[in-house]
């Protein structure tokens, strides 16, 4: 996959629905996010998402893009999302893909860190 692929299907978990986050979510995917129960495993984090209203516009910088073997990409940047009136959010994230066949990639791990978080564990740590 294409940089410019991985950042397109990257911002399409972020504003897509629900059904194209299903369809995009291995079955042994791991996801941590900024909000308990924190660690969810994949069917745990596709009903949560499912959920979560979609964001209406996001802005990725900072980005990195490795692949450490072949059929695996391992994405990392910063989102800035926004939706309805104001309502933001800020995260430093990671996205693990493997391809399952011929352009047909999962995604296979996800986490997210706001900064405000990551800044606090600096100051008490």
């Amino acid at each position: 996959m294409e940089d410019d692929r991985v950042w397109a299907f990257e911002e399409s978990l972020w504003t897509a629905d629900a059904d194209h986050y299903r369809e995009s979510i291995d079955e042994s995917a791991l996801m941590v996010v900024p909000q308990p129960p924190y660690v969810l495993e994949s069917a745990a984090a596709v009903e949560a998402v499912s959920k979560t209203p979609r964001w209406d516009e996001v802005r990725f910088s900072e980005q990195h893009i490795v692949r450490p073997q072949e059929g695996l990409i391992v994405a990392a940047y910063k989102v800035e999302a926004s939706r309805g009136e104001g309502e933001t959010y800020v995260a430093h994230c990671t996205s693990t893909y493997r391809r399952i066949e011929h352009e047909h990639w999962t995604v296979v791990q996800h986490q997210q860190t706001p900064p405000l978080v990551a800044e606090a564990q600096l100051e008490t740590g």
